[in-house]
């Protein structure tokens, strides 16, 4: 291993005198949305500034066993009362096996939970036992610790099946970070970090030794020389935040050489510029709100980890477009702790309280609720080490005052991604909220969904955008779309001629006409690019969100063909629905039960039931209502109206 650490160290100093010195910034924070450079431009100046404002030795994030009062008083707290029964179980336990022909699995039939579940019981099992050490600080499971450190830096790989479909991990021709490896490397990182001297110095070494191979060799020799050349270190999306934190933290919490450890700073710094421009500079996450929580939340982790490692010095948090980014997950609110699952998410997602709490406290928010129940150490334990001690202690947010609460406002509007949520006025248990969706159908971890919406009502979505299936060989293939969840049959948008709608950037809706006032928001959308249908003239779907009473919406779609076509809609539920009148549904139950009027200008409609057979999380189906023109029409407008159904007690 120590030729790798030569080779890497060679890579640096070759760096450090072949690149053309840039001029330096006056101020040491660079702004994230800065023009991205190539790996082979890194600059050998910034290296250096950046070396200064580093400890002289490496340091990770949260504080380190022999820091009795910060872990005496986690153990005190409620929360983690059962974290050493946890660990006093697992140390009976046997660690489950990681067997080739169990990592071959998804090779062989596409299916992903098998083996990711064992690595996580495997990896997860680290986490448990070092968190019970650091509360406990007896050594009992200094033992245990040791022999899961050792099974997992046995695994061939410590890349996903699913990311390495070519097997050459797997095989050993090459060595890649993926999110798993990001991840498992900052764990042992900081594993390292806290125990320090408890762990023997062989295991500490063996830490070295393989993080050094699979990390910080192929990282160094990528954001250098260019090769290997790993995808995500140019992608914009959570694959690039979830990697350059893992890979720097890991690095900064291990690296001797303050030097060493600027390289991965700076490397850092460059790249992560690419998931901003992934963000609309309205602050939208087109990924979906989980992977908000993922790919911005590792975004919040990293530049908290730098805030700590540079004393202050280097703060992206300031930017500006990122606290635009940090609103997304509460802009995202229909009602209170009610979320719309658009592109790949489960329905039921929220912004995580960690996260939001740290957001609001830093931002100033006023989000007070959660911050009591998120910040510092009130969520309890966390299977991330990492995450633990940078959000668990005290941080840039806690030191902070918090704002005084303040009431949401009546809509969220993401200009650039078409996208509008639209809250009540007045009791917002008992009245309509509604989400919006213009968008493209090339966005990251898309859905053919351009003119897609989701109703929400009390704590539930009677109307729903179903969310992500659960994830296959086939989802990240050519054939994503031949899941009726993400392609378009599975959301409530138009069926155009007999046709669904085609996946690619130019498939976008375009807004036509935005009105917002205190009584009501309007949102008009041309579809007709999401169609590949040469005969359509035109296709407008009008939202009208009114705040009288306890909410409506109204969905119009005019079309115009130019020889006779069949057209149709749709609505999609989780709920139980049934048919109250000639064009009249209801859908739902109880105080979440919508009424849905149905209104084609007297022309005869056939409205059905299909339950989507995919398999989604919680094993829910979800009802496609399709609603259709019997007779292929020229022009025709369907007119959609929902209300809250206990407002059929006032009429």
């Amino acid at each position: 291993m120590s030729i790798l650490r030569t080779i890497a160290m060679l890579h640096f100093i070759l760096l450090a005198t072949a690149c053309t010195s840039q001029a330096a910034d006056a101020a040491s924070n660079r702004p994230p949305s800065a023009k991205p450079t190539s790996p082979e431009r890194l600059d050998a100046a910034r290296i250096r500034q950046l070396a200064d404002m580093l400890p002289p030795s490496p340091r990770g994030v949260g504080p380190t066993i022999a820091d009795r009062k910060s872990w005496d008083a986690a153990a005190k707290l409620p929360a983690f009362a059962e974290v050493v029964k946890r660990a006093e179980r697992l140390v009976r336990e046997p660690i489950p096996p990681l067997t080739d022909e169990l990592f071959l699995d998804f090779s062989r039939t596409g299916n992903r939970t098998r083996c990711q579940r064992v690595l996580s019981q495997r990896h997860g099992r680290l986490s448990q036992l070092v968190l019970a050490e650091c509360l406990e600080d007896r050594g009992r499971f200094k033992s245990a610790i040791e022999e899961a450190i050792r099974e997992v830096c046995s695994e061939k790989t410590w890349v996903m099946p699913a990311h390495d479909r070519g097997l050459n991990n797997f095989r050993g021709k090459v060595v890649e970070i993926d999110l798993g490896a990001a991840g498992l490397a900052w764990n042992l990182a900081t594993a390292d970090y806290w125990l320090g001297d408890r762990l023997s110095k062989k295991t500490r070494q063996l830490i070295r030794d393989e993080l050094e191979r699979r990390i910080f060799a192929p990282f160094s020799q990528m954001v250098t020389t260019g090769k290997p050349r790993m995808w995500w270190l140019t992608t914009t999306n959570n694959w690039n935040a979830v990697c350059l934190a893992g890979v720097t933290g890991s690095a900064l919490a291990v690296i001797p050489s303050p030097e060493r450890r600027a390289l991965f700073v700076t490397a850092a710094e460059v790249h992560i510029q690419n998931l901003m421009r992934g963000f609309g500079d309205d602050g939208y996450c087109s990924e979906g709100l989980g992977y908000w929580n993922y790919g911005f939340g590792h975004y919040v982790l990293l530049a908290e980890t730098l805030h700590q490692a540079t004393g202050g010095q280097i703060d992206w948090l300031q930017d500006a477009k990122v606290q635009r980014v940090a609103r997304f997950g509460q802009g995202m609110e229909i009602l209170p702790g009610v979320y719309p699952a658009l592109a790949d998410c489960r329905p039921g997602t929220r912004p995580g309280v960690g996260l939001t709490a740290f957001l609001s406290r830093r931002y100033e928010l006023g989000l007070t609720d959660i911050e009591r129940h998120g910040l510092l150490l009130a969520p309890g334990p966390s299977s991330r080490l990492f995450e633990l001690g940078l959000m668990g202690f005290a941080n840039s947010a806690s030191r902070r005052k918090s704002a005084p609460s303040t009431p949401p406002p009546p809509r969220s509007w993401f200009a650039e991604a078409g996208v509008l949520i639209c809250r009540p006025r007045g009791d917002a248990r008992r009245a309509l909220g509604v989400a919006l969706k213009g968008g493209h159908n090339a966005e990251h971890h898309n859905h053919n969904d351009v003119g897609s919406f989701v109703v929400a009502l009390g704590n539930g979505t009677p109307l729903v955008d179903p969310g992500s299936e659960v994830y296959t060989a086939r989802t990240f293939s050519p054939k994503r779309y031949d899941s009726g969840v993400l392609n378009s049959h599975g959301h409530p948008v138009p069926r155009v001629a007999g046709q669904m709608q085609r996946s690619g950037r130019d498939a976008a809706a375009k807004i036509v006409k935005t009105q917002f006032s205190d009584s009501a928001d309007t949102l008009v959308l041309d579809l007709r690019s999401a169609y590949a249908v040469k005969q359509l003239d035109l296709l407008r779907r009008t939202f009208i969100f009114s705040r009288q009473g306890n909410g409506r919406l109204t969905v119009a779609d005019r079309v115009r063909f130019k020889t006779p076509e069949s057209f149709g809609t749709a609505l999609v539920t989780f709920s139980s629905w049934r048919r109250i009148g000639p064009t009249r549904l209801l859908v739902g139950q109880g105080t979440q039960a919508v009424r849905v009027d149905i209104d084609a200008g007297g022309r005869e409609l056939r409205i059905h039931g299909e339950q989507i057979k995919e398999h989604l999380p919680g094993k829910r189906l979800p009802t496609r209502i399709g609603i259709d023109l019997v007779e292929p029409v020229r022009e025709a407008t369907i007119t959609i109206t929902i209300v809250p159904e206990m407002e059929l007690k006032t009429e």
